[in-house]
This record gives structure tokens, sequence and C-alpha cells, in this order.
């Protein structure tokens, strides 16, 4: 017998409430764990248990349905029943990414897949004919004591971070924003998290996330959230006329763009048939530009539209503001001049030029600014306009023009790569469509400048306003004993600056025409006049124009909420455009299905990769355990070649182990050579025992459809003496409900492989570290 090895617990943790439907997952490089709660919350825990973060959803009824983490641990995406799968990011509690996958009720989540692929490089990239070593161009006195560093100088210009030598994006106020943006740019750590500069050493790495739904539909996307599209595998004719099936599980490697999907008939809990189905992403590996590249640029520009679309908000808010109290008083002294029989066609306005002018007040202003308006409301005036335009002048010097410079510097490298690939469909994108947003940006970068100099004078001209406005309040209400001193300050007041602000600012600002609500019939005309074929900026400069000889002009080219709208529009159709590109790279496999005429219990998937110059190889691996042959695990190997990122035939096989009189409760593939059983035998403690499946002691045999394989039957003392088993140490009473395995990790400080286990009060949970001399990150 084997001598056991008994694991050692890294942590126990008792959860209130209940994880439902077994909905929970341990971070893979953070000792940190997920789950869906009762009854429509997400908790994030610590190891030992304490909660770091809640999360729920507006929605009455809006439940948790999957959850998956991104490789790093960066990340973690929740599919919710309102048919969104949100991104959430370690440093904050709100979604910083959200993606649409089907209408709220009606579409539910089956299944996330996040992998890592690294991106092919193409044969003929080699160059032809003799090359020079870059080392032997290199002088050695250029370096200290002779030494050369090999260096790819064109992947260095290529991976160039030109943002990261400019200041940081500034976080934006709590209140203000709308949306489910409204409080993801509110943070300096959100920030930070949101807009890390790219990494050059995953320059050849792309995370895949694909989103099954119950209505067959593969939602993928890439690079955390620029979406590919939607796609549907309908199996063949042979596996059933009009049979309908949804995504169950995803298996991919690092070194294939060929991801294996697994498929169960659509509404089945235990399915007694799958259905394994490749699933080629070739653009992944023939990409003609760098795939990480364009999509770490093209989710930043993503992100960057979102973070100006809340700025602008901010800023017309602020606008607002500054507005809203100013307006009400002086409606309420216009009604009153036009109630008066000898003043009925004076306004405010004119009332306030003629006692800057004269020193003359009329008796009903009088009235109005020594009762009403007074001292408290004069404070409040002055309060809600200098902050709200001091506001208003943070946004746009600190957050607007700052994002638009980062967009202007990514549309410049994607324009770059669009005219090297001009001639390349395959990107999906010309220089023409980029130059076409580098327009609009233009023209926000010359409204932002423009409505900060406005800014700026009607700050200083009200300043000027409000003082000769509270000396007034001051002058009529006070005695004679005072007039002297009063006297003295008006002497020192900048008139022309008070007349001007009464004239200009005071019932109509100059920044009405660049922060007012634009209707959505200006806004569809505007769209009609600026795809005329002249440039956005020529008509943007004929506008400015217009209103700076006082000339009526209704188009709305110098708002910047319809400048915005333009410009995620014609961004919004690159990224489409792209999108599409990648489209046409997508293909589905030839399928092989599974029947063991039982409905499975448990079931894993794991792949493995050959390659070589040629061809690579890709085998899989499935596991399963039947709900009714409770100690027997069945393993099937597919494998198929894969030739420029494109599968062939599919081939397979099938070995079937019975393990003793014992109950398989669970089983996991960890790295490329371990299936792990969670194996409970009667007398014996809970093991888990360590099958070694790329091992040819198996037999594998030829499998086809309906076949029932030749099985190696095992005693207990079998189980134990034949194959690595490990003793799990648990009280009474606690029994595994499911487990997870998780490989080692160095990302944040070392971790060991795990083994989480889940109890059947769906409450208990426990982590176990796994033997690093026998799990040490084999290679697959």
């Amino acid at each position: 017998m084997t001598e056991p090895i008994e694991l050692k617990l890294l942590s126990e943790s008792r959860l209130d409430p209940k994880t439902r439907n077994g909905l929970v997952t341990y971070n893979p490089s953070i000792e940190l764990f997920a789950g869906a709660v009762e009854p429509k919350n997400l908790q994030i825990w610590r190891s030992n248990g304490q909660i770091v973060t809640k999360s729920s959803q507006r929605g009455e009824r809006d439940t948790v349905q999957a959850l998956r983490w991104k490789a790093d641990g960066q990340f973690l995406a929740v599919a919710w029943s309102d048919g969104m799968v949100r991104l959430m990011g370690l440093e904050t509690n709100k979604a910083v990414h959200q993606m649409v996958v089907g209408e709220a009720g009606k579409h539910q989540v089956t299944c996330i897949g996040w992998a890592r692929n690294n991106i092919g490089r193409r044969l003929n990239s080699t160059p032809k004919g003799p090359a020079t070593a870059w080392d032997d161009i290199t002088p050695r006195d250029i370096l200290p004591g002779g030494n050369k560093t090999a260096i790819d100088l064109p992947r260095e210009l290529t991976f160039l971070e030109v943002e990261t030598a400019l200041p940081k994006l500034s976080p934006l106020p709590a209140s203000g924003g709308s949306g489910d943006d409204m409080f993801v740019f509110t943070t300096r750590a959100s920030l930070d998290f949101l807009f890390r500069p790219f990494a050059p050493q995953d320059s050849d790495k792309v995370d895949v996330m694909l989103v099954g739904t119950a209505d067959g539909q593969i939602h993928v996307s890439i690079y955390d959230s620029f979406v590919i599209g939607a796609f549907k595998c309908v199996p063949p004719s042979a596996f059933g006329r009009g049979a309908a099936i949804q995504l169950w599980h995803h298996a991919s490697h690092p070194d294939l763009s060929t991801h294996m999907l697994v498929f169960k008939p659509t509404g089945q809990e235990g399915a007694a048939t799958m259905y394994l189905v490749p699933m080629d992403l070739t653009f992944i590996h023939s990409s003609p530009v760098n795939l990480s590249l364009l999509a770490s640029k093209t989710t930043t520009l993503q992100k960057l539209l979102r973070y100006v679309k809340q700025v602008q908000m901010h800023m017309m808010h602020e606008w607002q503001s500054t507005r809203e109290l100013p307006t009400r008083f002086l409606n309420s002294i216009n009604e009153t001049l036009g109630s008066s029989s000898e003043r009925y066609e004076m306004t405010i306005q004119q009332a306030l030029y003629h006692s800057v002018v004269t020193g003359h007040t009329f008796p009903e202003v009088q009235e109005w600014l020594v009762d009403q308006l007074a001292e408290r409301g004069h404070k409040r005036w002055d309060k809600a306009v200098v902050s709200g335009l001091q506001a208003l002048r943070n946004l746009v010097h600190e957050n607007f023009l700052p994002a638009l410079e980062r967009i202007g510097i990514i549309l410049s490298r994607l324009l770059g790569i669009a005219r090297f690939h001009e001639w390349k469909a395959e990107i999906g994108f010309t220089s023409a469509q980029i130059t076409r947003v580098m327009d609009i940006v233009s023209c926000l970068m010359l409204v932002g400048n423009k409505i900060l100099l406005l800014v700026m004078e009607e700050l200083e001209h009200f300043r000027a306003f409000s003082t000769w406005l509270r000396h007034e309040i001051d002058r009529l209400a006070s005695s004679s004993s005072s007039s002297d001193e009063l006297s003295e300050k008006e002497a020192t007041m900048e008139h022309g600056k008070i007349l001007e602000y009464i004239q200009q600012y005071m019932t109509a600002s100059p920044l009405r025409f660049h922060l007012s609500s634009v209707s959505a019939e200006h806004s569809q005309s505007g769209h009609r006049s600026a795809d005329g074929g002249s440039a956005l900026l020529e008509l943007l400069t004929k506008q400015l124009k217009k209103i700076e000889a006082g000339q009526p002009d209704e188009n709305p080219f110098t708002q910047i909420e319809f400048l915005c709208g333009y410009m995620g529009e014609k961004a919004g159709e690159i990224f489409e455009r792209i999108a599409k590109a990648e489209q046409r790279s997508v293909r589905f496999g030839q399928p092989i299905a599974i029947d063991l005429k039982g409905d499975v219990f448990k079931f894993d998937i794991m792949m493995s990769a050959v390659c070589n110059s040629e061809t690579s190889q890709g085998l899989t691996y499935t596991a399963i355990t039947m709900a009714k042959e409770e100690s027997s695990v069945y393993i099937f190997r597919t494998t198929m070649d894969v030739l420029n990122g494109i599968s062939g035939a599919v081939t397979a096989e099938v070995s079937s182990v019975i393990l003793g009189d014992g109950k398989i409760l669970d089983l996991k593939f960890l790295y490329g050579d371990s299936l792990l059983v969670l194996w409970l035998a009667k007398d014996q403690p809970l093991r888990l025992i360590r099958i070694p499946h790329t091992s040819q002691d198996l037999g594998y045999q030829p499998y086809n459809l309906g076949d029932k394989p030749t099985t190696h039957v095992l005693s207990n003392e079998q189980v134990t003496s034949i194959f690595l088993n490990m003793v799990v140490p648990y009280q009474p009473g606690f029994i595994p409900a499911q487990m997870e395995v998780k490989e080692a990790s160095s990302e944040r400080g070392k971790i060991p492989p795990r083994v989480c286990l889940l109890g059947a009060d769906a409450q208990t949970y426990k982590v176990f570290a796994l033997p690093e001399e026998t799990f040490g990150g084999a290679a697959s």
C-alpha cells in the first residue's frame, strides 16, 4: 500500500448566509474566494472567512447564474439574470466592465470560460536569406563593461507606452454622473486598476472569454471586454434533427487557438449525452497585426470613451447647477416687474443695468434685494455659481482634456496600424475611419478649451457682479452712518465687468452653446450634416464664427453632448468592424458525442498540446462519473490535428476504472498529468486519489458512440497501492459536495497548489494545500 500523504489545512470558513447552487470559486492567485449567496447577492471573502465586499443588482429578482475568475485573478466575471455579465475588479466592488449576453430573465447563462492563449507566430514571418544578429551590430563601447543586451528594437517600439509619460487621469466626483458607470471612475484605486499600462511581457498573450447561454449562443470576447460576437453551434443531423444544445463546460490550452466546448441537450440537469465540439479561433493564430496590441488599445479606447461620457455628464450637471438657483431668483423678480403697472415691460436685467449706471434702484428691485434676496440669498447665489464654475473648470482641465489627449494618442497608434495594413481586410478598419474619429477629438479639444476660457471669463465677471450685488444690498438696507464706507467700496468696483456680466452672462451664459442638452431631432440632423462629407472641424469653425457674430445657428456641432455621442458612434462602428473581421475567423470543428447510457454525476475536461514546426496536435481528456455508477470513472481521450489554427478530424478513445467500493464525490484535472478523484470508501478516511490520466497503462480503447468500454476493476487496497493517495483530514459530519483545484501561484506571493472543498451544507468551506514536491507545476 502506498504511504498516504495527509493534506495540510490552509483555511476553513463558515459562510453565512449559505452559498446558492454551489456557486463558489477560489481566486487563482490571491487568497480570496467568491460566491453567490441568498437571495440575490454576491460576496467575496478572504481565506479566513472575513467578508471583503458584497454586491447586488437593482432588480428585485436579479440572481447570480455563473462565476469565473480571470487566469491572473485580477477580474471576476459574474453572470446575472438580467442578461448581463459584469466584470468586477479587485480594487472596487463596482462593475468595471459589462457585456450584454441576452434579455433579462430569458437567456440563462450556463457557463463562463475564461482562458489565456499564446498568440501564434506565422511560419512565413521568419526572414529569408542571411540575417545579421543584433548582437553583431551593437558596438561594444556603447554599454558599460562591453556587455551586450539582446534587444528586439521593432518589438520595443511596437509596445512603447507613450501614455505612461502623461499625468494620471483624475477621479470624478461621486455625484453628478449617471448610468452603470456612475461610480466606476470615482476613486484613485479604481482608475489605476482600470488604466493599468500594457505589460510588454503579455504582448504574446490574449485572454479569451466564452459565455454560453441557454438558447445555445456562445458569446466570445477578448482582452477583458472587447466583444467579438455571438455564435451558435448546430449539432449535425446524425445527433438528432432539431436537437437544441447549450454550453456546459469549456477547456483550452495556451498553445492552441482551438478550444474544446462541451455541450449538453438544452433543459437537462444531468445529461446522459454530451457533445465535444472544437471551436477554432484562427484570428489568435494568424492575426495580421499583433492581437494583444490591437485588443489592448481598443479596450483602453473603450474605457476612455466611457470616462469621457461620464465627464461630459458631470460638466453639464455642474453648469446646470450654476444656473438653477440664480434662475429661480431672477424669475421671481421678473414676475414682480411684469405685474407692475409702471414697469410691466422691464426685466431685472434692465433694472440692474439701470442701477449700476445711475445709482438709482427701482422700489420693486429694492424690495427684492433687501427683503427677498438679502444677505442669505446672496450667499447661496454666490456659492452656487462660484463652486459650480470652479468645479466645471476643474473637470475640463483635470478630466476632459487629459482624457481626450489619451484618446488622440491611441487613435494615432491605430492610424499607424491601419496605414501599414491598409490592403488587408482582416484588420477590419481603415485609416479614413480613424481619421474621422480623430477629427471629432480635435473638435472636442477645441470646444473644451473654449469652455475653459468662457468659464474663466464668466467666473471673473461674476465675482465683480457678486461684489456689487452685495454692496447694493448693504447700501439699500444700511443707515446713513455707514454710507461713507460703502461709497469707498463702490469706488474700487469694476463697473465695466459688472455691466458686461449683466448683459452677457446673467440671463444667458455663452456656455449654453456648449453645455446644453441636445434634442434627439437636432442630434439626428447634426449626424446627417456631419456625415454629408464636410470635415466636422470645418462645420464647427463656421458655427463658432456665427455665434461670435450673434447670428442664429441651430446646428449642434458646438455642444459637447452631441460631439461625445458622435465620437462614441463612430468609434463604435470601428469596434464593430474589427469584431466582424474576427468573426470571420471563428469556426466549429468536427463534433463528437459521448453517451454512457446514464446521467452524468460529475465531470471535468482539460486540454494538452503537442506542437511542432508544421502542425499541432490537441489532446482533450474528459473524466466522467455516472450518477448510478458511483465507483466508476470514465476517461475519454480525443485527438485532433490543428493546422494553421484549424482543427481536423477528431478520434476518441476511452478508459474505464472502478475504484473499489468507494464513492466518487468529485473529480478534477490538475496540470497536464493528474486527475484528482475525491474518494470515500467505507471505514476509510476521505482520500484524494491521483490518477495519471496520460499513462498508457490505463489501456485506452477506441470509442464509438454507444460503446460500453472494458472496465479495469480495482479493490480498495489496489486503489491505495497503485495510485498516489492523500488523506483529507475532516471532522465527522463534513461531507464534501463539490471540489475545485487551483495551480500554484506566485503572482502575489507564493501560494501552493490547492484543493477547495464546499460541504454539503453549502456553508463549510475548506482549503487544503497539495504537496508541492508532487504537484510542482507539471508541464502539460
